[in-house]
C-alpha cells in the first residue's frame, strides 16, 4: 500500500461579482417642454412613448422620476447623452444618477 493520502479537496469556485447598479433620474424643470422629454426619453432610453410619456409626468408631478436602472458607465453616459441633446436645443434638462441601494 501507498503512503499518500487521499483525501478529497474541497474546491473553491469564483464567483464574479455583480456590479453595482445605478438608478437615472429626471429632474423636473418649467422650462423644457414636455414633448421635448418624451422625445428625448424615447430617443436616448429606448422607451416607448406610453412608457415616456409616463415617466415625464411623474416627474412633472412629483419632481423627479426614474428613468431606467443601469451599470454605472451605462448610466451615466445615458445621462449625458440625454443632457448634451437638451443643451444643443437650449433647454435646462436635468438628469442625474445615483447608487441603487
Amino acid at each position: 500500500m501507498s503512503d499518500t493520502s487521499t483525501k478529497q479537496r474541497t474546491q473553491t469556485k469564483l464567483k464574479t461579482a455583480r456590479p453595482k447598479l445605478h438608478k437615472v433620474i429626471l429632474i423636473n424643470d418649467d422650462y423644457t417642454p414636455r414633448e421635448f422629454v418624451v422625445k428625448v426619453l424615447e430617443s436616448v432610453f429606448r422607451l416607448a412613448e406610453p412608457q415616456a410619456e409616463s415617466i415625464m409626468m411623474t416627474a412633472h408631478q412629483k419632481g423627479a422620476a426614474v428613468i431606467a436602472v443601469y451599470t454605472k458607465e451605462i448610466a451615466e453616459t445615458k445621462a449625458d447623452e440625454a443632457i448634451e441633446l437638451s443643451q444643443q436645443f437650449g433647454f435646462p434638462l436635468m438628469v442625474t444618477t445615483e447608487p441603487e441601494e
